[in-house]
């Protein structure tokens, strides 16, 4: 390795310089921390294999803080704050001459030569002057060095420029290009998106805790994953579907089956234009198509269920996905679990404009059967669906789906308190399918929503003929509280 001097040390000729600094790994990775101080030290951990100079400043002056990242450009240097762990990081850069700016507590470390400058720009101008004077050609009397630029390009994720400034400034001297994510979630951020998108071929790091493992899988959406129809890699709160309901082919189960797949798209279609026409939110048309048939007879498997054949599903899925059209299949699983349908639609699942709806009405114990009685599901059998298509979804690198639960009695789900919500890669909906009087319907929706999981989003169901009367589009947008983000036809 190169050897490099500065004052106080080797060769006083030779201004400070670092010797090398390298990405510690190129690949994705998260530098913990819960400070500023942490975080620039990080940073400095990343980066720097060795650096003869260090610049630090006090971790509550933002004047001298300032001052201390022009500094570390001229030094060519890391810049660190006052804290615990400063020492060990100073050491283990090799460094032998700290300059301190402003009232940074530090003691001398080892063999390091203290440089003392007030935060004032005429002092720090001085200072660094005069230690760099010595070497008016600016060149290393003892072997080449290399700069950090040359090998150290990646993306640095950051909560906040202001707070990170010091760590920021670290980085962007090695070449990183930086994204300010307020969240910690792309997803939610479209100028952040928009920017990891565009350097979607160079490494992330994030910076401090607030990050969790979960920004891999983010990250890794709005670079590489497609858009959803209606844009951007979330769902929700900043979208609305409206769906048709039905079974393809069969007008008895939905108006979705009424007409055939470009028909339905232009009815979809249409149904939300007159729902964009009310709100600002972008309005996404939607089929929610029955997949899994609640069925009179036992059938071949004896599960009361009739399971459409993928080959017939996917010319619907792929013509929705072409014009713009969500789609949501929905499990009528009559005596078998939800889990064991969910499977047998993998392969449309793993498309990018796919969700996935639960219906507990038509899941039966062994010896129910279906209009005898309302139908329900424990919710270790939700959480493990959940969790399948939670693993699925990040698995393949796509944008977050929507995960549907129909009900309209609380004994549908039963344990709906303990559903778990720790899944970024889905958007929970709870969609109420009740049917009757809107006195009926009101009381009901008012009912579900008491202690239902706190992020739960909402889905409101109108039926053309069951409904006294069905509420118009104007009504729905504007009568239901709080507002759904789902709307559906049957």
């Amino acid at each position: 390795m190169a050897t490099s001097a500065v004052a106080g040390h080797r060769d006083e000729s030779e201004p400070p310089r670092i010797q090398r600094a390298t990405l510690a790994a190129p690949v994705d990775q998260h530098i913990p921390g819960t400070t500023p101080a942490d975080m620039a030290a990080g940073i400095s951990r990343l980066l720097y294999e060795s650096a003869p100079v260090v610049v630090v400043a006090a971790v509550d002056d933002a004047a001298a803080q300032g001052l201390a990242i022009g500094a570390s450009k001229r030094l060519h240097g890391p810049a660190l704050l006052d804290g615990p762990g400063i020492a060990a990081e100073i050491k283990r850069l090799g460094a032998r001459r700290i300059v301190i700016i402003g009232n940074a507590q530090l003691a001398r470390a080892g063999k390091t030569t203290i440089t003392r400058l007030r935060a004032q720009v005429t002092d720090v101008d001085a200072g660094l002057d005069k230690l760099l004077a010595a070497n008016p050609t600016g060149r290393p009397t003892g072997p080449p060095t290399t700069s950090p630029a040359s090998e150290a390009t990646f993306i640095l994720a950051t909560r906040s420029l202001q707070t990170d400034a010091v760590a920021i400034a670290n980085a962007t001297q090695v070449g990183a290009t930086v994204v300010e994510i307020p969240t910690s979630d792309p997803r939610t951020t479209p100028a952040a998106a928009a920017a990891l998108r565009e350097h979607k071929d160079l490494p992330v790091v994030a910076l401090g805790d607030s990050f969790t493992p979960d920004f891999d899988y983010t990250s890794a959406v709005v670079q590489n994953a497609p858009e959803l129809p209606g844009g951007g890699h979330i769902l929700f709160p900043n979208r609305q579907l409206v769906a048709l309901y039905g079974y393809p082919g069969t007008d008895a189960l939905g108006v979705l089956g009424e007409q055939g797949i470009q028909a339905s798209i232009k009815r979809a279609k249409d149904l939300a234009k007159r729902y964009q026409a009310l709100t600002k939110m972008p309005v996404v048309p939607t089929f929610e198509m029955i997949a899994t048939v609640a069925s009179a007879e036992a059938g071949k498997d004896k599960d009361y269920s009739r399971e459409a054949s993928v080959a017939k599903l996917k010319p619907w899925v792929d013509a929705a996905a072409q014009a713009g059209v969500y789609v949501v299949l929905d499990l009528q699983p009559g005596r078998t679990d939800f889990l064991t349908q969910a499977k047998r639609y993998e392969s449309l699942l793993m498309k990018p404009n796919v969700g996935l709806a639960l219906d507990p009405e038509w899941r039966l114990k062994k010896k129910q059967k279906h209009l005898r009685q309302i139908g329900s599901v424990k919710i270790n059998e939700v959480n493990e669906v959940a969790a399948w298509l939670g693993d699925l979804t990040r698995k393949n690198t796509l944008p977050q789906k929507a995960f549907v639960l129909h009900q309209f009695q609380l004994q549908m789900i039963r344990g709906r308190s303990k559903l778990d919500m720790s899944h970024p890669e889905l958007s929970m909906v709870i969609h109420f399918d009740g049917q009757g009087t809107q006195p009926e319907k009101r009381a009901t929706w008012k009912a579900l929503h008491k202690g239902a999981p706190t992020g739960m989003f909402w889905g409101w169901k109108n039926f053309y003929d069951e409904d006294k009367p069905m509420l118009t589009i104007k009504k729905t947008v504007n009568g239901v509280r709080p507002g759904p983000q789902f709307v559906s036809y049957q």
